[in-house]
């Protein structure tokens, strides 16, 4: 059996928090040099009067300038950000500095103080992370115990570790290698078997809620796609489901096991019963390729993205749009729900780390730059910024990983907790073992390391 790589990492300090940027003496500043010529005391442009917080907070002809906590849905912020010149402001002039715009997206993000003794304009949320009660089970956790031998497919180097999952009831971790999926013993760190997958690469693997099934999805790019499920006990193939002409990207099953959700370069979801395998639904609002798809634990809801940017929340059964979540400017690669069904985390290439609340949708933390790379010497190009994985702790912690190859541990309020480097290859995957003391990674070298264990 293959064991696992147990590596050294390094461990690093929790990133600073943002410092409490206000009107009067950060952004106003700013304004006076860049834009009260148009929009001050002597002249408002669209009736735009930034000369003053009050004025400031009024907008303009065109609606409200600046939303307190949505810098993205500022038209401010969207006016001086924007990459056409004959549209970004001031007009006719050089773009405003980038540290200069970081501060001003700092202070809306921030609230809209006006000075430092002012309260932030954003309502407090709650944050806070209260477990959900174990599925009871009938003996002990669902391990597999007698799976039929296979020899997987010889390969002249490994496979990247496309997709990855933690059992949410045992010490068992699934691994996507090519045509098959290997099941590795958590605590002991030993390859215990493989599932054969012929369908092709393994794209999504999923456990049920109660451990006691795995959802594998994926095919053969241009030519089929499909989903499998698994007894995890006995690698017993329980039901096929889809026939798709591409393989499938995205995929979940949901916590009652009765459906099943697929997508990929379709920009179709379609949702299919379990028992006997016919469409339920077919959900057509995403532009672009489906990237990810996860039920809620508590069944109600199903989030989904898209390579544009887009993330929805449907109805899980009936299957209706409930709200479209606008943030992200690039493609969203990771969709985790928190196991109270609250919370909904996003990561995406544009460097976006969201916490979103799944009641109505507010971005209720927000990390701008949550792998932010460091810059080679003598570079001067965009450097990649993304956020490649997600997934939750049975805690609420979230672990996540980046193009700055990094791996990073954070609260369930939002506040960065570890650092791992992640030096050796790109991370693409990452999983919390059931009861939170094993952290685990998959990089683009096909191997599984641990970060932290029993």
């Amino acid at each position: 059996m293959r064991p696992l790589l147990l590596l050294p990492f390094l461990l690093t300090s929790a990133f600073a928090a943002d410092a409490v940027i206000t009107y009067d003496e950060h952004i106003k500043p700013i304004f006076r040099e860049h834009c009260l010529k148009c929009h001050g005391d002597d002249e408002q442009k669209a009736d735009l009067n930034l000369a003053n917080f009050t004025a400031t907070l009024k907008g303009g002809s065109g609606d409200k300038a600046v939303i307190a906590g949505r810098s993205s849905q500022s038209l401010l912020f969207q006016a001086i950000t924007a990459e056409d010149d004959a549209e970004r402001m001031p007009p006719k002039k050089a773009a405003i500095p980038a540290p200069q715009i970081e501060l001003i997206r700092q202070w809306i993000q921030g609230g809209l103080r006006e000075s430092s003794a002012s309260k932030s304009l954003v309502a407090e949320r709650d944050t806070s992370f209260t477990p959900t009660t174990d599925i009871q089970l009938d003996g002990p956790p669902p391990m597999p115990e007698s799976l039929t031998a296979f020899t997987p497919p010889a390969l002249k180097r490994p496979l990247p570790v496309i997709a990855m999952a933690a059992s949410p009831r045992a010490p068992l971790i699934a691994v996507a290698g090519h045509e098959h999926v290997r099941l590795l013993d958590a605590t002991t760190q030993q390859e215990i078997g493989a599932l054969a997958f012929p369908e092709g690469q393994p794209n999504v693997i999923r456990f049920s809620l109660d451990g006691r099934v795995l959802m594998v999805a994926g095919g053969k790019p241009v030519q089929s796609g499909s989903v499998v499920l698994f007894d995890v006990k006995t690698g017993k193939r329980l039901t096929t489901i889809g026939d798709e002409t591409d393989a499938v990207l995205a995929a979940d099953l949901s916590p009652d096991q009765q459906l099943v959700a697929l997508g990929g370069s379709g920009k179709v979801i379609k949702i299919y019963g379990t028992a006997d395998g016919k469409l339920r639904h077919k959900l057509t609002k995403h532009t672009d390729w489906i990237t990810a798809l996860t039920f809620s634990p508590d069944g109600k809801k199903l989030a989904s993205s898209d390579r544009a940017g887009g993330i929805h929340l449907w109805d899980a059964t009936g299957g209706g749009i409930l709200l479209s979540l606008s943030e992200h400017k690039a493609a969203v690669r990771a969709l985790a729900w928190r196991s109270d069904s609250k919370m909904l985390a996003s990561g995406g290439e544009d460097g976006l780390l969201i916490w979103w609340d799944a009641k109505d949708g507010w971005p209720t933390v927000t990390k701008n730059n949550a792998h932010p790379p460091a810059r080679p010497q003598g570079f001067y190009g965009k450097i990649p910024n993304g956020v490649l994985a997600l997934a939750f702790g049975p805690k609420g912690e979230l672990l996540s990983a980046g193009r700055d190859k990094q791996v990073r541990l954070w609260s369930p309020s939002g506040g960065a907790v570890k650092s791992f480097s992640y030096e050796a290859a790109l991370p693409l995957q990452t999983s919390i073992t059931f009861d939170g003391k094993g952290l685990f990674a998959g990089g683009a070298d096909g191997l599984v390391r641990i970060l932290s264990g029993n």
